[in-house]
Order: structure tokens, then sequence, then C-alpha cells
């Protein structure tokens, strides 16, 4: 499969979004560690995740320790896989599910140091403040982010959810150290344009979350957006693949990481980043 960089490391183009394997309506850990495997099987180095992504129980971090699991039943070598998690974002136990904040920096370094112990690794690969907490300055949060990256904590540091602003306050924050950002994209949200291209100006890896539209939408992509499907047609691939292929060709820095639950699904996914569009096609697909 064809590569792209987060700071130093070299990744694979398309990357596994492991979300759905721990929230509501998650299979069995049979199907969620097969469905790891089938990515890693595939070429697949980047799973992201975060210790956030768990029931609204006391299961914390669920997905970093399953993630966890799978790598280390994984017949293959481990060594160059970034496992990328986050932190600042929880769902307490008794709250109905709501997701809350918490981006104060003595949070944040006891959040990673927790996913060290989870992914069972000396450094997390690449860390990411999870989500802007209007109760603590922004410069505050990332500067946890620093000091976990001058302990040696992390290896890389990126932040989520972003604006324009946020992103060049955290390249300042770190040194010119900022490896990734990770924001909404896909055809139905495409308001973080903006943060793509200052991304790829900087050098700064850009990481499209939900890039099929989310977990309940993805199927329909093709019904949704004629475009896409008539583009795969012609490629005799799945509108889905049509759509990572697309958010591949808007910059050499972009990795969408797609959600799966399933092995075909990602086995999918990894198609796109063999798709080739003209600049007609790819022009349709930026009006549909």
């Amino acid at each position: 499969m064809k590569t792209r960089l987060i700071g130093t490391l070299e990744v694979s183009a398309i990357g596994l979004g492991a979300m759905p394997m721990s929230i509501e309506g998650r299979g069995d850990e049979a199907r969620s560690i097969a469905t790891i495997h089938a990515a890693l099987d595939a070429g697949v180095t980047l799973i992201d995740t975060a210790d956030a992504y768990h029931l609204p129980t006391d299961d914390v971090g669920h997905n970093e320790s399953l993630i966890a699991s799978a790598l280390a039943t994984w017949g293959g070598d481990a060594s160059d896989i970034l496992v990328a998690t986050k932190g600042g974002h929880l769902r307490p136990a008794g709250a109905d599910g709501a997701w809350t904040l918490d981006g104060r920096p003595e949070h944040l370094r006891s959040a990673a140091e927790a996913s060290v112990k989870r992914l069972g690794v000396d450094a997390i690969g690449l860390y990411q403040f999870h989500r802007p907490d209007p109760e603590v300055p922004y410069a505050d949060s990332v500067g946890a982010l620093r000091d976990l990256l001058d302990a040696g904590t992390i290896r890389h540091a990126g932040i989520s959810n972003a604006n324009v602003e946020q992103i060049r306050l955290a390249q300042e924050i770190l040194g010119g150290r900022l490896a990734s950002v990770q924001n909404q994209f896909s055809p139905a949200f495409r308001s973080s344009e903006v943060e793509l291209r200052l991304c790829h100006e900087l050098g700064i890896a850009f990481l499209p979350w939900s890039p099929l539209g989310g977990i309940r939408s993805a199927a329909a992509l093709g019904d949704k957006f004629a475009a896409f499907q008539q583009v795969a047609d012609a490629h005799g691939v799945s509108p889905q693949v049509v759509c990572l292929a697309w958010q591949l060709a808007k910059s050499s820095h972009v990795i969408p990481i797609p959600g799966a639950s399933r092995p075909a699904s990602i086995v999918d996914s990894v198609q796109a980043a063999d798709v080739v569009l003209s600049a007609a096609e790819l022009a349709s697909l930026d009006l549909a």
C-alpha cells in the first residue's frame, strides 16, 4: 500500500478507525480482533483510537486494550504499527452516554500515562488532544502535549477538532513539532477543507475522521451522492472506495481513517490507495 508521513513516521495511506468496535452496537471481541488483523494483513499500519472509545460505563480505554490484544495476537511484525490515541474527551459512567471534556494539563498527563499502560508500550507513537475544552485555555492543553513530548511519554503530538487559529497556535507551542490534525471531513461535511489546506501548507498530516459520513451514513453514500456512485461504477469499486480516493487526492498529507467493525469493510477501504481519479472525476466529486 502507498504510504504517507505523520511527523517522522511513515504509515499507510489508509488508516483504521477502530472506534466502532467499542461504542454502542459493537460486535463481539473475536470479530473486532479479526477486523484489526484483516487491516494489518492488508497493509494498514495506522490504527486510530482514544481512551473515550467505550460504552458509557466503567470500561474506559476499552478500544485501546482491544487494539493491544489484537497486536499481541497478530502473526506479523507489529513493530511498525502506529497506534494513535487521544485524550481530553470522556464518557463518564452514569451520564446517559453524554460526552464531556477535560483539557486540563494534569488530566492530559494522567490520561496519557494510563493509555501507555493499556497499550503496553514504552511511549505512545501519536497522542492527540481530542477536543478543545472551553473551560481551559487552549495553550495550556497543548502545553501538556509539549511536556509529554519532552518527557518521552509520547513520540509525536497531534490535535483534533481544531480550527485554523488553534492549528497555528499548537504549531507554535510545540516548536514546530505538530504532527497531525484530526478533523471531521466527508462529502457531507466539508467545512474543514480550510484546515486541510493549512495542513498541506505546513506539511502536517490531516486525518479526516468519519471520512465516509459516519457509522449510520456510510452505507448510503452512493445513494446520497450520485457522482460518487457514477465514478465507482466506472472504476469497478464501491462508492466508499472512491470517497477515500477523492480525499487522498486532495493532498499528499491526507490520511483517511475509515471506521470499521467487520473485516470486509476495511479490506474494501484499503483499495482506495491504488485508485487514480482523473481531473474531471475529481471536479465532479467536488461539486457533488
